[in-house]
């Protein structure tokens, strides 16, 4: 009895083998001579439509990985599609509200008259600022509309403009060789100081803000200050000690003397 079970589960396993074999679309051979030999024999047509197969096999393995790897770069390329578009959007939306402030304000000078008492290195400082002024009154939801006043062509930091700020040409913003007094009502003019006593605490569209255009690493006290009074013009300083929180520092030195791009910086955050 126990060897006519050996020989069923043989029987049984070849059958099954054959029908493996079949679904595979591999001829089995004859399944008697498998079970006469109690083991499956592997043919040379067997073995050729085995890898035959496996090549099939790995064929769409890799068609599948190419098929997902191209997904993958149709997404990417529609992801940064999407971006450059939301680029464009938001280059839209910050012109738009320089014009706005272009036509209603408020509006912020650049005084230039002084450039010419600088050094070389002074200078190329001062461009350096006018251009991170320039990006940081853009990016600002509410900007300033910007004016270089006595901006003369030939001059140093005219040149300078040119030479370091790529696109300077293209920045919306005014620039004149004329004055601000020329421009300007006096009573409209605010020129901001640090030695100012009147403190800034808010932005009125309707007046005309002054920055002094002016690097000087000797930091000469109230040189702005004796400017504007000497054209009996209004001064206000930025809020400085009243909101700025000082940190300790080994020079023990806090000053309040901001470069033009971080008092715009300064006034905005205030804003905000």
């Amino acid at each position: 009895m126990e060897g006519g079970g050996e020989a069923a589960g043989r029987c049984g396993e070849a059958d099954s083998a054959c029908e493996a074999l079949r679904l595979l679309q591999i001829d089995p051979g004859d399944p008697a001579e498998w079970r006469a030999g109690g083991a499956v024999p592997c043919s040379r047509n067997v073995l050729r439509k085995q890898k035959h197969w496996e090549k099939v096999i790995m064929a769409k393995k890799r068609k599948r990985t190419q098929e997902r790897e191209r997904r993958k770069a149709r997404q990417a390329e529609g992801k940064g599609t999407a971006e450059q578009h939301s680029k464009r959007v938001l280059k839209a939306i910050m012109k738009e509200r320089l014009l706005e402030a272009k036509e209603s304000g408020p509006r912020l000078c650049v005084d230039l008259s002084m450039a010419d008492h600088m050094t070389k290195k002074e200078t190329s400082r001062l461009a350096a600022q006018i251009r991170r002024l320039y990006g940081a009154n853009r990016r600002a939801k509410k900007p300033f509309w910007l004016c270089l006043t006595e901006f003369v062509m030939g001059s140093s930091i005219y040149e300078e403009c040119f030479r370091m700020n790529d696109g300077f040409s293209n920045y919306l913003m005014d620039t004149t060789q004329e004055s601000y007094l020329d421009l300007f009502p006096l009573d409209t003019i605010v020129y901001l100081t640090p030695d100012s006593e009147n403190v800034l605490e808010d932005i009125d569209p309707k007046k005309v803000y002054i920055l002094g255009g002016l690097v000087d690493e000797s930091i000469h006290k109230k040189l702005t200050l004796q400017r504007a009074r000497d054209q009996s013009l209004q001064t206000a300083r930025l809020p400085i000690r009243e909101y700025m929180v000082k940190t300790i520092n080994t020079k023990n030195y806090h000053s309040e003397t901001l470069a033009i791009n971080q008092a715009v910086a300064a006034k905005k955050n205030q804003g905000q």
